[in-house]
């Protein structure tokens, strides 16, 4: 690039000169490229391990008049092809110019200001970039495009100076990380290293500290691991790697991935060396751990956090902690998190102004809500910057222009009497815009278990003292969304939440309550549109309903019944992605005893989508990961246990319906419902905790198990009898099997008790561990279930293929390799339509017609030179037999299949279809709709017995005839018998055109009189002239059946081996239609019994395609192929002579 003039003083030290001329030099730096010695070698290490602010180009130009000793330099390039332009550019446009001039300093004041101006004209195309990403930033992602052949799509998020341990040497290089790769290169004494390993690839990812790596990173894929360390900053580091790993286990798991979040804040200032996306990656972490430590929505952006104090009413003291802000709320955490917690929604605040200051209060601001509650935070830095943005929030907020007994938004200090006036008189146009809530007809307005009360139903003494102790704690810390959340709540809490505010309680500690009051009349759309639709979904509904609690009261109605269709239904409608899972109805039937139907909705939303994220999908990736971390768990706090355990198999087995229904199917209902009140306040910790605390109390006689049905049958005996002796309603029996041992009781286990000793053993549990494991077990998860997914497609197809299982195996991975890339590095269609989790396995992964042809060309046997990507393009359009632009797997290697393990029957038959137009294929209609009913249907066709013999192929026309000559003639070019082979398909073609014109007669009944047409065909064959076609589009692809051109000879008499030159190719267009349609004959035509026989006759040809083709070879070059795509180094001898050319 061009740079800015600047002053060299000893222009060849460390330097080559490779080129000159009287104004300008060109310049190499010792150490790039061949040649240089030991200083070539030492200053080749140094500009690879020194920063990039201090490493230098490799290229430059400088700039020297007459016998001046003082040079400029006035450009520089990262590679030779880059210097070689600017010099192309002086010496065409400079050159003659300069030789005008009679004055040496003339010369170069011409030179700086031309060059000065170059630069302004390009920095004004650059002005956007350079605000978003640093200049040493830009130079550091085009060096890692450039080392690792990337494309621009790719992008850099952050480089680090880091050691890669390559065996016992560690080597000092530079660690690239982008979106979808990890990169590293080292350039040492000659000796370079260069890594490229998928995010999607990625097994396990951890960071350790041992004396062979001090304070490393550790990246495992299934066939190896990678040792990175020697960071700077080695938690922020691996902080980063954790993001890029989460987001590429996304992608395989759903589209969501791929989509680029561009909510994400922005900050004002640019931070040198970090792009944009690195800002925003720490953004979106920032976001989720506020969201989850507030139990926020998902659409909730932090604006911003500052330290403070908050007066506590009820403790009559400061508390030291956080400020939170963001679009809708106003949230507070104590230091101590147990000491405080508060959520201010906008919607609820009436007043926010500054108060005075004091010694005693510096720079206070008081909140004020509708339910009459003041906040006072003090201490704050910024107290004016503060009030004014949630004043800018404020105005945002809709609900505030109408809220009881509050018309305007009173912010002191901060908002006029003119500006109150405008936000009155903007109300009228912004109330239509809201949708206001309205009732839910068919929606019960109180909860089935007031509903349907038990019989017997009294009020006890000991419900009524919790409801008293409630009443005392909501005087004394609030009421509703404003609760002050301490330690007393939690409590509260662990001792049980009377049943009379279990609903209200749930709905509020789960964040369900904000996103109910935010979307009014939400549920009742939701209801509507389900009402009437079928699918997959409310058919698997439908079976559970009456599965679901039959041995409570409130279901053995239709009318609980009916509730809890709607609520599933109406969730099933919002979230198609999940649908319905197993476990969902249990849950959900718990939620309707104490909430309305609206509020288990929300309920069920909260618990699918934030609390418990992942459970309820098809694959349940969410539980089988907490499962992976309760094992670990179990190996950290009950070593001895859990060998034991993992012989027999047993976590596995019992863990994951623990989780999935929160205990409520394998225990008693009034004791798994109080699980249910302390997961709502906790969190996934206090289930955790529990099943730790389950297996400690069974310890001793779990360790004396011999077997895995003797684990279950005390684990489930244990859990039977875990009792709720405060309940006031008469025992609801458990469906669970009743398992005693001999004639004695089992011994009954209070709740309480457990839940005690579940927080004095393991309650050092933290929210912030449970995620870094969850993080750890998701990789581990997700990877093997795509291992799963894969063994599932080998064994599917590998009946229908001669491939071996291992061979398939490695087929899938380069299959699965090439759709992701196409899938994140931009292609023809969205993510969303090649990659879909929900479709059957076989279905998930699909690729279009230009991945098609890049695996074809590496795989295929049948290589035509520049014609491999028109047969490709058939072959691509004969498998996709839905017309849908895409090709799965299967398609994939049933195309495969037959090029490598069919016999000369079965290829001949191949290569024949290919050239028929797309209509005589019996190709399927795109236009049906991919629903399951499509896929069952499919299934069954493909289980129906059919058999196509070689008389069901269609007959083949003169024009389709020579197209297939044009392509066996391609496919030979190449092959150690080429002039055999050529002679071979002459005579031939030869032959079938007379064997054509044989039957045409005899089809005809014209006697001996032969059409002008065909006797001109051969002689328009052999006097055709040879052209090389264009490239040619997928919509010109499929014109190429059909259409007529000029054709290579195919007559024995008229073509000699020697006049086919390697690039034949026999391809038309639509000029040479008119002017050769008379050279074709529409009555000739051929059948492939005729074609198959006339190849028999030529041994070499029988030969040919009797030839069995080494996949694993082309496998093998294929996983190359990412090395070999890096582009060549800027100073090999192979760009130095296509340079001199």
């Amino acid at each position: 690039m061009w740079i800015t003039p600047e002053e060299v003083l000893l222009a060849n030290a460390l330097w080559v000169s490779e080129r000159a001329n009287p104004f300008f030099i060109l310049q190499r730096r010792k150490g790039h490229g061949k040649g240089g010695g030991i200083t070539g070698l030492l200053v080749g290490t140094m500009d690879v391990v020194l920063d990039s602010s201090a490493r230098v180009a490799p290229y430059r130009i400088l700039h020297q008049t007459g016998d001046s000793q003082v040079f400029w330099s006035i450009a520089c390039g990262s590679s030779r092809k880059e210097i070689t332009q600017h010099w192309e550019w002086l010496e065409a446009n400079l050159l003659q110019t300069l030789s005008i001039f009679d004055n040496d300093e003339d010369i170069t004041t011409f030179v700086k200001g031309k060059i000065s101006g170059i630069i302004a004209e390009e920095n004004k195309s650059k002005a956007a970039l350079e605000d978003e990403d640093s200049g040493k930033f830009r130079e550091a992602e085009q060096k890692m495009r450039k080392l690792f052949g990337m494309p621009d799509e790719e992008k850099l998020v952050n480089y680090y100076s880091c050691s890669y341990w390559k065996g016992r040497v560690p080597r000092q290089g530079w660690l690239y990380l982008s979106i979808n790769h990890i990169c590293f290169y080292s350039f040492l004494l000659g000796k370079e290293v260069t890594l490229v390993v998928q995010w999607t690839d990625v097994t396990r990812l951890e960071k350790n500290a041992t004396l062979v790596f001090p304070e490393s990173v550790r990246v495992s894929t299934r066939h190896t691991e990678h040792y990175f360390s020697m960071f700077l900053n080695v938690n922020d580091t691996f902080k980063l790697m954790e993001q890029l790993a989460t987001i590429a286990m996304r992608q395989l798991l759903d589209n969501e991935g791929f989509a680029a979040d561009r909510s994400l804040p922005k900050p004002c200032k640019t931070l040198k060396n970090v792009s944009a996306l690195k800002r925003d990656l720490d953004a979106r972490a920032k976001n989720e751990r506020y969201r989850a430590l507030f139990r926020l929505t998902q659409d909730e952006r932090l604006d911003g956090h500052t330290d403070c104090t908050l007066w506590t009413p009820f403790a009559k003291m400061h508390i030291v902690g956080q400020l939170f802000v963001s679009n809708n709320y106003i949230c507070f955490c104590s230091r101590d998190e147990d000491l405080c917690q508060l959520i201010i929604p906008l919607r609820e605040v009436s007043i926010v102004e500054k108060a005075d200051s004091s010694s005693v209060l510096p720079c206070p601001v008081s909140i004020s809500t509708k339910n009459k509650m003041t906040f006072l935070f003090a201490n704050l830095k910024d107290r004016d910057f503060l009030v004014q943005r949630i004043s800018d929030f404020l105005q945002r907020t809709p609900d505030r222009l109408w809220s009881d007994g509050h018309p305007l938004a009173l912010i002191g200090h901060s908002v006029s009497q003119s500006e109150g006036r405008a936000i009155a008189e903007m109300a009228p146009s912004i109330l239509p815009s809201i949708r206001c809530s309205r009732p839910v007809p068919f929606a019960e307005k109180h909860p089935q278990r007031m509903m349907f009360p038990p019989p017997c139903f009294t009020v006890g003494m000991v419900e009524k003292m919790k409801e008293e102790s409630w009443s005392i704690h909501f005087f004394e810390f609030g009421r509703g969304v404003c609760m002050y959340r301490t330690s007393k709540t939690r409590e509260l809490v662990l001792n049980g939440i009377p049943e009379s505010l279990r609903g209200e309680l749930w709905l509020l500690f789960s964040g369900a309550k904000n996103e109910m009051d935010t979307h009014p009349g939400y549920y009742a759309e939701l209801v509507e549109q389900a009402m009437g639709r079928c699918t997959l979904a409310t058919e698997e509904i439908e079976r559970d309903l009456h599965r679901s609690m039959p041995e409570h009261h409130a279901f053995q109605n239709e009318m609980g019944i009916a509730a809890l269709r709607r609520v599933l239904t109406a969730y099933a409608c919002r979230n198609p992605g999940i649908g319905y899972c197993q476990a969902m109805n249990i849950v959900t039937s718990v939620l309707l005893l104490y909430c309305t139907e609206e509020e288990a909705f929300w309920l069920l939303v909260a618990l699918c989508e934030r609390m418990l994220p992942d459970y309820y999908n098809t694959r349940v990736v969410g539980a089988l990961v907490d499962q992976g971390v309760f094992e670990e768990l179990t190996r950290e706090c009950l070593p001895l246990l859990y060998e034991h355990m993992q012989e027999l198999g047993v976590i596995s087995t019992i863990s994951l319906s623990w989780f999935l229904t929160l205990f409520l199917s394998v225990m008693p209902f009034d004791s798994a419902v109080l699980l249910v009140d302390c997961f709502f306040y906790e969190g996934i910790k206090v289930i955790f905790q529990v099943a730790l605390a389950v297996l400690h109390a069974n310890m001793d006689t779990l360790l004396g198990c011999t077997d895995e049905g003797e684990a279950m049958t005390i684990l489930g005996r244990y859990l039977d009898n875990v009792v709720n002796k405060q309940t006031v309603s008469p025992p609801i029996p458990h469906l669970h099997a009743l398992l005693t041992s001999g004639n004695e009781p089992p011994p009954e286990i209070d709740v309480f008790e457990l839940i005690k000793s579940s927080y004095d053993k393991f309650g050092s549990l933290r929210a912030d561990d449970i995620e870094q494991m969850r993080f750890k077990q998701r990789l581990k998860v997700i990877q093997s279930l795509e291992d799963t997914a894969k063994r599932s497609v080998v064994r599917a197809i590998m009946t229908d293929s001669a491939f071996s299982i291992e061979e398939l195996e490695e087929l899938y991975v380069l299959f699965k390799a090439k759709h992701i890339m196409s899938c994140y590095w931009g292609a023809s269609s969205t993510a969303a339509e090649r990659h879909d989790p929900s479709l059957p396995y076989l279905e998930q992964y699909r690729i279009d017609l230009g991945q098609f042809c890049q695996l074809f060309g590496a795989l295929g046997t049948w290589l035509c030179g520049t014609h491999t990507a028109t047969l490709a393009a058939r072959l691509f359009r004969l498998l996709d037999g839905n017309r849908d632009g895409l090709v799965n797997f299967k398609e994939f290697v049933t195309g495969l299949s037959g090029m490598y393990h069919g016999d000369m029957t079965e290829k001949l038959k191949l290569l024949y279809k290919l050239h028929l137009p797309p209509g005589k294929r019996g190709d399927r209609s795109h236009s049906e709709v991919k629903d399951y009913k499509y896929y069952l249907r499919m299934w069954a066709k493909e289980k129906e017995p059919r058999k196509e013999t070689i008389k069901d192929l269609p007959r083949m026309n003169q024009e389709q005839f020579i197209e297939l000559c044009k392509t066996l003639y391609n496919m030979f070019s190449e092959d150690p018998l080429e002039q055999e082979l050529y002679h071979a398909i002459a005579t031939v073609a030869s032959l079938l055109l007379r064997i054509g014109e044989v039957g045409k007669r005899f089809g005809n009944g014209n006697g001996g009189r032969k059409p002008n047409g065909a006797a001109d065909a051969p002689a328009a064959l052999a006097e055709a002239q040879l052209e090389t076609p264009p490239q040619q589009t997928s919509d010109e692809e499929v014109k190429d059946d059909t259409s007529v051109s000029s054709y290579s000879v195919v007559s024995a008499g008229s073509l000699q081996c020697e006049d086919i030159a390697d690039d034949t190719v026999l391809i038309g267009c639509g000029g040479d239609q008119q002017r050769r349609g008379s050279t074709l004959d529409g009555d000739w035509s051929i059948t492939f019994e005729q074609v198959l026989a006339s190849m028999l006759t030529e041994p070499a040809l029988v030969d040919y395609f009797e030839k069995k083709g080494d996949i694993q070879a082309r496998m093998a070059a294929c996983k190359m192929q990412r090395a070999v795509e890096r582009q060549v180094s800027s100073s090999s001898d192979h760009e130095l002579a296509q340079l001199s050319t």
